[in-house]
Formats: C-alpha cells, structure tokens, sequence
C-alpha cells in the first residue's frame, strides 16, 4: 500500500509507522488521518508484532494543519462531524490495535500530536520533547483527546492541561504518566530498538489477548466519552468564540472573546 503523508517500513517484527510531513512540522490533514486509521488497520492483520510510530524531520506532529484550519469557518455543521468522527476513529485505532504501539517523540507533540503520542502504549520523549492540548487558546474544545486523557491521567489533573492549555515538557509528562521513559536524544533510537525487541519476543497472541482485555475493561466508559466529545466538538464549531479564534491564529493576533 502506498501512502502519501506517512512512511511505513518493517525492520523483522518490528513496523515504522513516520508521519512525513516535515516542511509542515508533521500537522495533520484529514488525508494524514485516514492513512494513520489505514496503516493501523493494515498493522492489526499483518504479522508485525510492533509498530513504532515516529515524526519526520524536528517534530513529531504540531497539530491540525494550518491549511485545515483556514478552510474552518466554511464548512457546514455536517462538515464538522465528519471531521470529529475521523479524529475519533484515529484516537480509538491507536488504542486499540492489538499489536503493542510505541511513540518515539524527539521534537513538539501539540494538540492531536500530543493524543497520538501518548495514547500508544509506550511513549519515549527526550528531555526537550514539548507537549500541549492547546485548544482552547484558539476557541477548540479539546473534545474527542479529553476522553483519553481522563482515563490515562485523571480528572483533576486532565482539567488543568486542558483547561490552561499549557505547553509541558517531557519531565512533566513523565510525572503526570503521559511518558513512560524520557530519553536522551542520541539514545532514543537505541531504546526504543530494545524495547520493541523486548516487545516482539513476548507471545503475539498474548500481547493481543491482554490489550482486547484492557480495552475492553474501557469500552462502556470510551463509548460514552466519545458520544459526548463528538457532540461537544459538533456544538463548539457553531461558536462565535470558535470563528474568533481560528480568524486571530490565522491574522496573529490575540483573539477577542465574546464575552
């Protein structure tokens, strides 16, 4: 299968799955979306017994593309939906591929880059590795990642990255559990080689048994979470604070609130 947006490579049991977007920082289109959800899907039935996802260039993703967000304010509520299920499809994929997933992060991971990289099972950052659910600085509702997010790291917690919309780096993530190990930069390649090998000598259909079990475990809560989040999502596009807020990131400017 040939792709676009990303780079997918074996090296024996092990799959690279690299978001190749560099000259745009690795943000996310919705035709990067549907290839991640493709590459996944092909992953679960392919003999891989790891797949290693990793960001061209200095980052590992920045986002929703700058190009997606200036066509925001035309599309129609239906067009809105669309776009929120697709991001949902991509984040509930990620979490439920039966192939143990790891996320090498070497660069910024903000916004749908920060969802991706810390919903894999494992995510290795350097110590300059910069995080952030920033939407609400531009008039977005972190909908559809709050939904992981709660459940990797709690309420009281989740409401202070979403709600400020901060930038963090790899120590804090590592503390709060978003990163399992941080890394140094001319390490990272090396373990996460051997973590995946680690991975990939472990029975296959044991991996996949244990993450069916926990996913499973999650599924009622996730169901209703993301029902919410997409309505959530549909509802906030209306908003005079969303048209606002997309119109100041595209002028660089600081937005005016409608209240």
């Amino acid at each position: 299968m040939s792709y676009r947006t990303i780079l997918v490579t074996d090296d024996a049991d092990i799959r690279t799955i690299t978001l190749n977007r560099p000259e745009r920082r690795n943000a996310m289109n919705p035709e990067m979306q549907l290839e991640l959800i493709a590459a996944m899907e092909d992953a679960a039935v392919s003999s891989c017994r790891v797949v290693v996802f990793r960001g061209a260039g200095d980052a590992f993703c920045a986002g929703l593309d700058l190009s997606a967000l200036q066509t925001m304010n035309d599309k129609t509520a239906a067009d809105h939906r669309t776009d929120a299920q697709r991001i949902a499809t991509l984040f509930r994929t990620l979490y439920e591929l039966p192939r143990p997933t790891i996320a090498a992060v070497h660069g910024a991971a903000i916004a749908g880059g920060t969802g991706v990289a810390t919903i894999c099972d494992f995510t290795l950052a350097v110590p300059s590795a910069k995080f952030g659910y920033t939407e609400a600085r531009i008039g977005f509702v972190p909908a559809i990642v709050s939904a992981f997010l709660a459940l990797q790291i709690g309420d009281k917690r989740s409401r202070d990255l979403l709600l400020t919309g901060r930038l963090f780096d790899a120590g804090e993530a590592y503390r709060l559990g978003l990163v399992n190990e941080v890394v140094d930069a001319d390490a990272l390649d090396q373990r996460v080689l051997e973590l995946a090998q680690t991975l990939a000598a472990n029975s296959p259909e044991s991996l996949a048994a244990t993450k069916r079990l926990l996913a499973a475990q999650n599924k009622a809560w996730l169901d209703a979470a993301i029902t919410q989040a997409l309505e959530a999502n549909a509802k906030a596009r209306e908003t005079a604070d969303f048209k606002e807020g997309i119109a100041a990131f595209l002028e660089k400017r600081k937005p005016v609130w409608s209240k």
